[in-house]
């Protein structure tokens, strides 16, 4: 059963901040806000973590999952940035954009892109998410909670808890969040391409 945290949406309560990164570091997978809609998110390294977001949404071993970080400096110490990318990635952070780019080895090997060895990396412009990351001192490893069959991802986290009761140990509930998922951007070529039209605004990017 899903524990509920009711969290402010401008003024997050430390103490319940607090409550979800312990529960993150004993290796709950919870469903959290951010600045483009709702993810499941778990510890960096919780293999198990990764094995329930695979089965609730139904992913094959191809699928990129998401570093949120805090800010730039952590999300550099995950992927290798050249300096076009730098500048391009610096000029639309924080913001509802996922970047694919090569991995370092921070990352493990089971989050990686199997044949690119690549990971998607992020940094949401959301004042609970920054707030629970400053907490967990570490990235989020994350995935849109988009349902299998469904087109539009959840955004309600009463309704989350209602149907996902059983197969999570947390949900975030901090108000209304965006319908739309990120814009994902791949960088692994070198070139800017886009992978998703999303939240973000892709002009930079064609």
């Amino acid at each position: 059963m899903a524990k509920y945290y009711d969290v402010h949406p401008d003024n997050p309560q430390p103490r319940t901040i607090g409550q979800i990164a312990d529960s993150i570091r004993a290796d709950a997978l919870v469903a959290y806000p951010t600045d483009s809609c709702y993810a499941l998110g778990c510890r960096l390294g919780s293999r198990d973590g990764i094995e329930r977001i695979r089965t609730i949404r139904k992913l094959d071993d191809r699928h990129h999952f998401t570093l949120v970080c805090q800010d730039f400096a952590q999300l550099g110490q995950f992927v290798r940035i050249d300096n076009d990318v730098f500048r391009a990635i610096k000029a639309s952070t924080p913001g509802s954009y996922t970047f694919i780019l090569p991995a370092t080895k921070e990352v493990p090997r089971m989050l990686q892109h199997p044949k690119k060895k690549t990971v998607g990396v992020r940094i949401p412009d959301h004042v609970v998410t920054q707030a629970l990351l400053a907490e967990l001192g570490e990235p989020l490893l994350s995935s849109t909670l988009l349902l299998p069959g469904e087109e539009e991802p959840m955004t309600q986290g009463w309704e989350i808890k209602d149907l996902l009761d059983h197969v999570l140990d947390g949900v975030v509930d901090s108000g209304d969040c965006g319908t739309e998922p990120t814009t994902v951007i791949d960088f692994s070529g070198g070139e800017a391409e886009i992978v998703r039209h999303g939240a973000g605004d892709t002009t930079r990017f064609e």
